[in-house]
């Protein structure tokens, strides 16, 4: 059996390949690994109560030097962000058991951390995405047996 070995390109607003799916009304930001539409992941994005905490979150962001990070708390999950470089952020996801690094540029992630804000709506056609993700939730097994 071939272990697949997944490379995620530095994501960027003016990509050819189409890696960006949707963004579903829980803010979950839906990516197709290297643009193939059969692997797609769902990264848990930003959500916020109020303007001044989205402020201070964009504010926490622009401010990442290259070695540090930022985790965003979700209720179920949580997703950290890492500065690698210069205008070059990590998100770590785990693929087939194996941990990734999708790479973003800043433009790019401060774009899909935007859609956080309070009166910020999805696309219609994107809310099929939050019912995938409600559907993907009822498959994982919440009690184990030892």
């Amino acid at each position: 059996m071939e272990v697949a070995f997944y490379l995620s390109p530095r994501y960027c607003l003016d990509d050819e390949s189409p890696w960006l799916v949707g963004i579903d009304p829980s803010r979950h930001y839906w990516i197709a690994v290297n643009g193939d539409s059969n692997l797609t992941i769902a990264l848990p994005g930003l959500t916020v109560s109020s303007l001044s905490e989205l402020k201070l979150a964009m504010q926490q962001f622009r401010s990442l030097s290259p070695g540090e990070q930022m985790t965003l708390h979700r209720i179920a999950s949580a997703c950290t962000i890492y500065c690698v470089s210069l205008n070059c952020y990590a998100v770590e996801t785990q693929i087939n058991e194996a941990l990734i690094w999708h790479l973003f540029d800043q433009e790019t992630l401060d774009s899909l951390l935007m859609t956080a804000h309070p009166d910020w709506l999805c696309a219609p056609s994107h809310i099929d995405l939050g019912r995938k993700m409600l559907l993907r939730s009822f498959e994982k097994a919440t009690v184990t047996k030892s």
